[in-house]
């Protein structure tokens, strides 16, 4: 499995022991994110993020600020983005499962690095199950397709 990782300034800490974690577990992952102090705006890494995993250069992908609120909504700008933003593991299992999730967010601000782990490896170790939840997801992606139709068509 080949991950990215993305972070603004609030998350760098726990941008790095996640991404040990991950390696640990024998993870590869690409790290986009900051590791300076310095202000740094999250819209940055959640496009970098995003733009990694829609392109299929990764298999899925992690974004950390301060609340995993605005990571989430700068990744899910991104096509063909399913950026689900949780502080609890099964939310994130479900997101994997049923909304078929493609980068998991959380706030370094909100959940302390062992509900970070437990909220990884729920979302790793699940399995999109297709069936019913396919359709759901497609009319998801439909709802996002209409939206550049929209723009086009008002060119």
């Amino acid at each position: 499995m080949k991950l990215v990782i993305g972070n603004d300034h609030a998350a760098i800490e726990m941008k790095n022991e996640i991404k040990e974690y991950l390696e640990g577990k024998g993870i590869e992952v690409i790290d986009v994110g900051t590791n300076s102090p310095e202000s740094f705006d999250y819209p940055i890494s959640g496009y970098r993020v995003g733009k990694m995993v829609a392109s299929s250069e990764v298999d899925g992908g992690i974004a950390i600020c301060g609340t995993g609120v605005g990571i989430s909504l700068a990744c899910n700008k991104v096509e063909g983005i399913r950026a689900c933003c949780c502080s609890e593991p099964y939310s994130a299992e479900m997101s994997k499962r049923h909304n078929n999730s493609n980068v998991i967010c959380f706030g370094a601000r909100v959940i302390g690095i062992e509900t970070a782990k437990q909220i990884v490896d729920a979302w790793t170790g699940a399995t999109f199950e297709g069936g019913r939840h396919q359709r759901r997801v497609d009319e998801i992606m439909e709802i996002e397709a209409t939206q550049k139709l929209k723009v086009a068509d008002e060119a």
